[in-house]
């Protein structure tokens, strides 16, 4: 990895847009739409990777397609002045914890929980009050997604009707 950050242009910033709309467009179709060849396209992604810009592609997933129908954010509340990394641990050993932070206010955390039904979120809520640190949690069932497009939401990509689009970068 370079040591120095590698300058971030116009055409970076259009191809990184490109790319989080649709990760499977190819290095020809993006530049088409940015005004540069499928290979000037690749070495900036490339770079993109190298430099760290870039930190991967994945699959959006809408998690009802898998079973996972409840969802709910739950505020952490910690004895005394539990550390982040000691939370990563934690909310790294429950699966259905799609995303955690910590948050200023009055918990210490906030965690994004999936889950298949109610029963199972309760599931997952007992495990995580069963952490020593684990002072109370407070609970907030979604009822509905007013932003459905939202990652959040689990929006996905609707599938491509030829199989020619499924392609991937290059």
């Amino acid at each position: 990895m370079n040591s120095r950050p590698a300058p971030f242009d116009e055409l970076d910033r259009q191809i990184v847009t490109a790319l989080m709309a649709n990760a499977r467009s190819s290095f020809a179709e993006i530049g088409t739409a940015v005004g540069l060849s499928a290979t000037a396209v690749k070495r900036r992604v490339d770079r993109l990777r190298e430099s760290g810009v870039i930190t991967g592609f994945s699959a959006q997933v809408k998690p009802s397609a898998l079973g996972w129908r409840t969802e709910a954010y739950v505020e952490v509340y910690c004895e005394g002045a539990a550390p982040p990394r000691r939370l990563a641990e934690v909310v790294r050993n429950h699966p259905e914890i799609a995303a955690a932070m910590t948050v200023t206010g009055g918990a210490d955390a906030l965690l994004h929980v999936r889950a298949t039904d109610v029963q199972h979120f309760e599931e997952v809520l007992e495990r995580i009050r069963a952490e020593p640190f684990i002072r109370k949690t407070i609970s907030y069932l979604v009822l509905s997604h007013l932003l459905p497009e939202s990652p959040e939401a689990g929006a996905s990509q609707p599938a491509p009707e030829d199989a020619a689009e499924l392609r991937g970068p290059g």
